[in-house]
């Protein structure tokens, strides 16, 4: 009997069955990664155009932010729930709804007039984007063979992880010559086709088991992702634990997650979280490094773009544009991953990609206030090509031993941890990127005094001045730009730490079982 999720794994029919239809993978592939694409896009697309949205509905930094905050948290509630809805009511319904919500939330927001419904559609916008990447995984895996899982996760890693980096560019060129509106605007035509697609070339699967629903484990697993969101999104404008709502905030997510824990342990089979995906240690590591490989492919793209256009005075457009090149070294690390990755140990690959990753943001630490774009563009193809080594080859192996019962919510769990390990990194780096330059200007500062030789001309010339009221606002301009620039670079010291964390976790990795030995994946 196939368990709630699954879709029939034996390329020959039962007994008294008619074959069913081959699936299309071609066709089937370029739907679905539309659908990945636009939902990856989406993720970062917004960032750049946040200032010119907080100018038309007029509205401060902190509200403009909830219309990225709504879109993850929206999102990384729903992400569990994939698992559960795909088994009840088959992968191509809950596909095909997921991604023509997503297209009219995306016009919706588009035309929004006042922030409190772009807030909210973005909400819904999120709700419908949760299962676009899980699904995409899940269905690539089931309608190709073993035996061109890694070719079909090369494809698959390069529109989950070039969507988030064109996105910048995308945005910086649409809003720079169009409008903010056209930011959301853009995901009308891939959403149309991905749709049609799914109508026609993705067959149903009709699960013939229903398993029961946890609402309280679900209900669980959502506050507390929740609550932290909300704590690591607010604790900086807050002031931290100084603030009764950051109390409130951690109190419940700690309190929800403890009785999450406790629920999945004791439930049994009813489990929200099925503790088959527990038992694999190739889904628990792979899962763990997910996560922790989202803080700097997440944080580092976040920081990039504030840091040419607050420090290097680069326009939208062109900061946009110089972060795009990461996305080449990713395609050349995924286009020569889906060729080798047969006869390399995945780990290696994997251990090989982390390293070039660290060795990037290590050289990132070394940026300064008077380099040109070559050091961003450098930095960034190496840190792409590092991460298209880790993307591919870690889809692989942690799911190559997961029971296909399990392997759609293998999959949604896998994207939760992705995103949540991104808006942890965002919120982690923005909030030391303020409290270090906070702590380092005063530390600057300190040595600006008169009765300091190097602060007397000529060595402190126009149009600093320790003398006169616009002198020394241009001087403390400067010691913040300053203060800026050792923030990003300890930013930056801290993701190169978290890389080299996340080596020891190879350690739970085992080797994936060959093509032949692993069961043949066909969809009906």
């Amino acid at each position: 009997m196939r368990s709630a999720g699954s879709v029939q794994h034996s390329g020959e029919p039962a007994a008294g069955e008619a074959p069913g239809p081959r699936p299309n993978r071609l066709a089937i592939t370029a739907s679905i990664m539309l659908a990945t694409f636009m939902q990856g896009v989406d993720t970062t697309i917004a960032n750049v155009a946040l200032p010119h949205m907080q100018g038309s509905f007029s509205c401060s930094q902190d509200q403009i932010a909830w219309v990225v905050t709504s879109y993850i948290v929206a999102a990384a509630i729903m992400t569990p729930l994939t698992g559960w809805l795909a088994g009840r009511l088959g992968i191509k319904y809950v596909f095909l709804v997921s991604v023509i919500g997503f297209t009219i939330t995306s016009a919706l927001c588009g035309a929004a007039t006042s922030l409190v419904q772009l807030v909210v559609y973005r909400l819904l916008q999120g709700v419908c984007g949760a299962a676009l990447v899980p699904l995409s995984q899940s269905v690539l895996l089931h309608v190709n063979p073993p035996e061109r899982h890694a070719k079909a996760m090369a494809v698959w890693g390069m529109g989950v992880i070039l969507g988030p980096i064109i996105g910048p560019a995308l945005g910086g060129w649409l809003t720079d010559d169009y409008s903010w509106r056209w930011v959301f605007y853009i995901n009308l035509p891939p959403g149309l086709l991905a749709a049609a697609g799914i109508m026609i070339f993705i067959h149903d699967t009709r699960p013939a088991q229903r398993d029961a629903f946890d609402w309280f484990g679900f209900a669980t697993l959502s506050l507390a992702i929740g609550a932290l969101q909300m704590l690591l999104d607010r604790g900086e404008l807050k002031d931290w634990f100084g603030s009764r709502e950051i109390w409130v905030e951690a109190i419940v997510g700690a309190l929800c997650l403890y009785l999450f824990v406790v629920h999945t342990a004791t439930a049994g089979e009813r489990s929200f979280l099925n503790r088959a995906l527990l038992r694999d240690s190739n889904c628990v590591g792979g899962t763990v490094l997910m996560f922790l490989i989202g803080i700097p492919l997440y944080g580092s793209m976040t920081l990039l773009p504030t840091m040419m256009q607050a420090l290097m005075n680069y326009p939208v457009i062109t900061a946009g544009f110089v972060t795009a090149p990461r996305g080449i070294g990713t395609m050349i690390a995924m286009v020569l991953v889906a060729r080798i990755i047969g006869k390399v140990d995945t780990r290696f690959l994997i251990f090989g990609g982390l390293a070039l990753t660290a060795v990037a943001l290590w050289q990132m630490t070394g940026f300064s206030l008077q380099m040109g774009m070559w050091p961003y563009i450098t930095t960034g193809v190496l840190q792409g090509f590092g991460l298209g080594f880790v993307f591919t080859p870690l889809s692989v192996v942690t799911f190559s031993t997961l029971p296909r019962s399990v392997l759609t919510q293998g999959t949604a769990i896998f994207s939760l941890m992705r995103n949540i390990g991104g808006s942890v990194g965002i919120s982690i780096v923005e909030a030391l990127l303020a409290e270090n330059t906070q702590v380092v200007h005063s530390q600057l500062a300190e040595h600006v005094r008169p009765d300091n030789p190097l602060a007397q001309g000529p060595l402190l010339a126009a149009p600093y001045s320790l003398t006169n009221v616009h002198g020394i606002a241009a001087l403390n301009a400067e010691i913040t730009r300053q203060a800026q620039m050792i923030a990003y670079i300890d930013d930056f010291h801290l993701m190169v730490v978290i890389v080299v964390a996340a080596l020891p976790f190879l350690l739970l990795l085992r080797r994936p079982r060959r093509a032949a030995e692993a069961p043949a994946v066909a969809l009906e």
